[in-house]
């Protein structure tokens, strides 16, 4: 079962990948994942994907592809993966498609997590993080016991800069511009499902069960 999630960013595609994961035991493969390993610990990468990422633009191709095709052959991905924020255009598209069809293997499903753009940026603006222990907060829905301070390790919370208002707008720009012409590219190869991302997390995941099986 190797599937796809596709959504703008903070549609909560992430939060359903980790849940489809844990449901089916496959792992959950974020190339947000690998590029904040990848940061923290200061590598050549992680301070290319940085630039990129601080101005919420999309970290290139070439600096995604062979990461990711390293990470799917390993021994763990055998009986599937579920990939999280990638590909994100029609050329990573193409090349992962080419890649596993060398290996007789293809994607079962691509499901895309649809939320309006007004709802994304009243989720994302309302993020906060701890930056020492990587606790993660909304002042709405997750709020931290004492305002703006890391139930976790007490150290203070802060909004990240790839959440602030005029950075998501300018991520759901460059999404609409690049990601969504996926959808049809998925559609046109019958294995695209998209579900209601605005409805309470248990009710998406249910959605997305219900279309696995």
């Amino acid at each position: 079962m190797k599937i796809i999630m596709l959504g703008a960013p903070g549609a909560g595609k992430g939060t359903q990948a980790k849940m489809i994961a844990d449901k089916y035991q496959v792992p959950h493969i974020s190339t947000g994942d690998i590029f904040r390993a990848n940061i923290k610990n200061g590598t050549e990468l992680g301070k290319k994907a940085k630039e990129f990422m601080d101005k919420g633009q999309l970290v290139p191709d070439e600096l995604t592809v062979e990461i990711l095709l390293d990470r799917v052959a390993q021994d763990d991905c055998k009986n599937g993966y579920v990939l999280d924020g990638f590909p994100r255009t029609i050329p990573q598209a193409d090349v992962l498609d080419k890649e596993l069809t060398k290996l007789g293997d293809k994607v079962d499903y691509a499901i895309n997590v649809d939320v309006p753009d007004d709802n994304i940026v009243k989720r994302m603006s309302g993020r906060r993080a701890c930056l020492k222990c990587g606790a993660t907060y909304h002042i709405e829905h997750i709020p931290p016991k004492k305002e703006g301070i890391c139930d976790t390790c007490g150290s203070e919370l802060v909004q990240r800069d790839d959440d602030k208002p005029e950075t998501v707008l300018n991520r759901l720009k460059v999404y609409h511009d690049q990601t969504q012409p996926l959808i049809d590219y998925y559609t046109n190869k019958n294995i695209l499902k998209t579900v209601d991302g605005t409805k309470d997390m248990q009710d998406v995941f249910n959605q997305i069960v219900g279309i696995l099986g």
